[in-house]
């Protein structure tokens, strides 16, 4: 029972981190202005990490590499930390390969769920209160994966349709992902 509300807590944080990790990638990618508020919160979070991962490793043009190596070190950290609570040991060497990819289809997995939690979070949004001040920044976000979805749907007039059909991607990628993730570390 215990180590079951452990293993949620470990979760819950680490995931939060790693989405977190995440978004300041994304932010960094779609050049959000570093002064928006929420922008600013990612990189207080994040900043203790990541920050000296750039004196090693160099941003690229559009890719924040420091925040996603950041990202799956935490996921990495993640998986070894799960696999000591349920196991109660280290797993051995021959596992650290699989743990390595594993880490990084649960990097891909937090993707999803933020692409998940943005895209619902909008649509609720877009229904109560569509001048809310973070509408703005999550219509940036989602934005560059709502738009070939919106290509591609039929116009239904003032039914858009088109979050409805990438939370569902979100959801099919995250259990795959997870499936995978599984199967190849056993966590």
């Amino acid at each position: 029972m215990f180590s079951e509300a452990l293993l949620f807590i470990v979760n819950i944080i680490f995931t939060l981190f790693g989405i977190a990790l995440l978004l300041r990638a994304w932010i960094f990618a779609i050049r959000l202005h570093p002064f928006n508020p929420y922008a600013q919160a990612v990189l207080r979070i994040t900043n203790w990490l990541v920050q000296p991962m750039r004196r090693v490793i160099p941003s690229g043009n559009k890719i924040d590499w420091p925040s996603l190596v950041a990202c799956w070190l935490a996921a990495l950290v993640f998986l070894l930390l799960t696999w000591w609570l349920f196991m109660g040991t280290l797993p051995s060497l021959q596992s650290l390969a699989p743990a390595l990819v594993a880490a990084l289809l649960t990097m891909l997995k937090w993707a999803f769920n933020v692409i998940l939690w943005m895209t619902l979070i909008q649509a609720i949004l877009s229904w109560v209160n569509p001048m809310a001040p973070i509408m703005p920044l999550l219509q940036t976000l989602t934005a560059p994966m709502l738009d070939p979805i919106r290509r591609i749907m039929p116009n239904l007039g003032g039914l858009d349709l088109s979050p409805l059909v990438l939370l569902i991607i979100a959801q099919v990628a995250m259990m795959f992902l997870q499936s995978m993730a599984f199967s190849l570390f056993g966590v």
